[in-house]
């Protein structure tokens, strides 16, 4: 058998003389990119103020992150953390992959009797449910619209079992992480973010985006509010699952409660930053807000959203069709998003591919893989917002509430008094 790392095909193939020419000339053209380019990052943490790094591979001994940048002395448990990996961990039901996966954490740094330190938080989660004999077609072929070929073209090497570092395994990070972004976002401003699957294939449901609840969510194995069209979605899964195939769909996504001024103009706004943290989550393929591309066909005096006075002397609007953002700024409206996830790629059935050596040839995958990603995306939807919006939160104290403000349309009351407080 193939080892489950391996090389680009052809390395070392070329004689010696033709490829010190080459190789002098590559290493000219490397330091004068050095000099002109600094890489700061390999793509693996985001964030700025509160910041995310995630680490491991779907077959590796353990997957998980690190948190820097947490305000010490936020109450935050392992049982916490858990809970929410507990929602996004695979057999969970028979429209979920069968891999079989506790998903226990540990908190390994940065909490002492259940406070925060202030320092870097490392949670892990080992991998237990191995099957690395699965995948190896995969070390020949690769698997259509997976990350196989793409890897390979970057790196040269892969780890072909599950699919390293491309699986979803990885997601297990980043909702270790919107556990404790979760936590703050309560804590400082009572901010609510909750997920729900809002589409499967062509099916459509109904959904009170102001009242439901995690309860609500969690009430079916498809994680969608509405029950009977819960019902359609699980057994049109159930379909493609039975024909060896799989399908996509969407989740629509709610922050209640979010403070007034979190984000920035120009590159940093706040649908940006929401729009690139939903695009790096695994099989996503389109982002939406407030009225997304169906605004589009709308005249300026259908779309624009009135501001109002409401009983405590806050501004309001009358509607959402901005969807909680207005110049990349949040209004402190509900923050709506849509967030569409492709087909799951790995799919039973057999499908024409090339081999790592260039030649056309047929695969059958084998392994566990998920008919549909949209019911465990939920939880992941959900952490991914909150990174964003505590990211933008410690940005927003550090820049606009550090001085006293003398005036100003409507500041953030919630803010104000978190702020009024600590300066006594």
């Amino acid at each position: 058998m193939r080892s489950s790392l391996q090389r680009a095909p052809g390395a070392g193939a070329r004689s010696a003389s033709a490829a010190r020419p080459a190789a002098a000339a590559a290493a000219a053209a490397a330091g004068a990119r050095r000099r002109a380019v600094v890489v700061r990052a390999a793509g693996s943490t985001y964030g700025n103020a509160f910041r995310v790094t995630t680490f491991g591979e779907s077959h590796g001994k353990g997957v998980g992150c690190v948190v820097d940048g947490v305000p010490p002395r936020l109450a935050i448990t392992t049982e916490e953390v858990q809970k929410e990996l507990d929602r996004r961990r695979p057999g969970q039901s028979i429209i979920t992959t069968p891999r079989k996966e506790e998903d226990t954490c540990e908190i390994l740094s940065g909490v002492a009797d259940g406070v925060t330190l202030g320092t870097p938080i490392a949670v892990l989660v080992r991998n237990k449910d191995q099957r690395s004999g699965d995948y190896s077609e995969m070390s020949v072929a690769y698997r259509p619209s997976h990350a196989d070929a793409t890897y390979d073209f970057k790196y040269g090497i892969r780890a072909v079992a599950g699919g390293g570092r491309s699986s979803a395994r990885e997601t297990i990070g980043r909702v270790a992480a919107g556990a404790i972004a979760k936590k703050l976002l309560s804590e400082v401003a009572g901010t609510e973010v909750l997920a729900y699957v809002s589409r499967v294939r062509g099916i459509d449901c109904n959904v009170d985006e102001d009242t439901f609840t995690m309860d609500d969510v969690e009430s079916n194995i498809v994680r969608c509010p509405d029950q009977e069209a819960a019902k359609k979605m699980i057994d049109a899964i159930n379909e493609v699952r039975n024909r060896g195939d799989s399908c996509g769909g969407e989740v629509t996504c709610v922050v209640r409660r979010c403070p007034k001024g979190l984000g920035a103009p120009v590159f940093d706004k706040l649908e940006a930053e929401l729009a690139k943290a939903m695009m790096s989550l695994p099989a996503t393929k389109g982002f939406e807000i407030g009225s997304g591309f169906s605004g589009s066909s709308q005249l300026g005096s259908e779309h624009n959203d009135e501001f109002y006075i409401d009983g405590s002397g806050g501004v309001r609007t009358r509607t959402n069709r901005s969807g909680g953002v207005q110049g990349g700024i949040s209004n402190g409206e509900n923050i709506v998003i849509r967030v569409a996830f492709k087909p799951t790629s790995t799919i039973s059935r057999p499908q024409r591919t090339v081999t790592r050596e260039g030649e056309e040839t047929e695969l059958r995958a084998r392994g566990r893989h998920d008919p549909c990603v949209v019911p465990r995306a939920v939880p992941m939807v959900e952490s991914m917002v909150a990174l964003v919006l505590a990211d933008q939160l410690l940005q927003h104290y550090a820049q606009c509430e550090i001085l006293p403000r003398l005036d100003g349309g409507s500041p953030d009351a919630t803010l104000a008094k978190q702020f009024a407080g600590a300066a006594k």
